[in-house]
């Protein structure tokens, strides 16, 4: 099923990602309570909160995988279903898996299109040269033929961009995107977002519970503790009422800048 032009010309304006009032519970108790939350077109939104909080509940309600109990949500202006989930691009935690399967960088961007072809249709010419152009967007093109398992943290996590992107999604869905990887590979994955978000348009919703780092690269921040405690800039959460109703009284914050000494020394140290 297509997307008709008007609909398309809407999905310009209206969010791609919209929960109204949404409640879920698990055996009796609210897991997410009074959820309302939006993502624009070309908008890098960080949920951020602690463990327990409900972040990948909220993942699994915008992807249609779990039904709230109240409440509606929309993904590109439909009740998210197997349609409007082809346009989303959705990078997991970073595996664990063993390192020594062998499977080529290449034929894991492929697998990013299994979704649209099916699981047991031949790979084409077409799809190859569609992975070695998502590698060159990640600046991983001459990786191609390695193995995945032998790569950094943070060159697995630009393959698996690209296996992200490779079917043109309009919307990336990231969960906790810095595990395994450095701080330096951080910085450098978040200037990709960044880049991919001027370069096309690309909107992003990424969920972590760090705070420091997904502040620090969001256009939008959402504060989430069963409920959104904060939604807009990304410096309005240090606000000490929001911050203690997010994270409770007792928990200190640390804010690095260009200043920090320490963060100068880490980036002086990986050169």
């Amino acid at each position: 099923m297509s997307i008709s032009a008007d609909a398309e010309s809407a999905l310009q304006t209206d969010p791609l990602v919209n929960l109204q009032d949404v409640w879920v519970s698990y055996d009796d108790r609210w897991v997410l309570k009074s959820i309302y939350l939006t993502c624009h077109a070309g908008e890098i939104l960080g949920v951020v909160g602690p463990n327990g909080g409900g972040k990948s509940t909220l993942l699994k309600v915008i992807l249609g995988l779990l039904t709230p109990d109240k409440g509606s949500v929309t993904l590109f202006g439909r009740k998210p279903d197997k349609v409007s989930r082809m346009r989303v691009g959705y990078l997991p935690q970073i595996s664990l898996a063993d390192r020594s399967f062998p499977v080529r960088v290449k034929d894991v961007v492929m697998m990013g299109l299994y979704h649209k072809m099916g699981l047991f249709t031949r790979f084409r010419r077409a799809h190859e040269e569609a992975a070695l152009s998502q590698l060159d967007r990640v600046g991983m093109a001459d990786h191609a033929e390695r193995q995945f398992g032998v790569l950094s943290g943070g060159q697995q996590q630009r393959v698996n961009i690209a296996r992200a992107l490779v079917a043109d999604p309009r919307l990336l869905i990231l969960d906790e995107p810095s595990t395994g990887v450095d701080s330096v590979a951080q910085d450098e994955f978040y200037e990709l977002l960044a880049r991919l978000r001027d370069e096309k348009g690309l909107s992003v919703i990424m969920v972590s519970h760090d705070i420091g780092v997904i502040t620090t690269h969001a256009d939008q921040v959402a504060c989430l503790n069963r409920q959104i405690h904060y939604h807009g800039d990304p410096t309005g959460y240090l606000q000490p009422e929001i911050r203690d109703q997010f994270l409770g009284r007792d928990l200190k914050v640390m804010v690095h800048d260009a200043h920090c000494i320490s963060c100068r020394m880490r980036h002086m140290d990986h050169d």
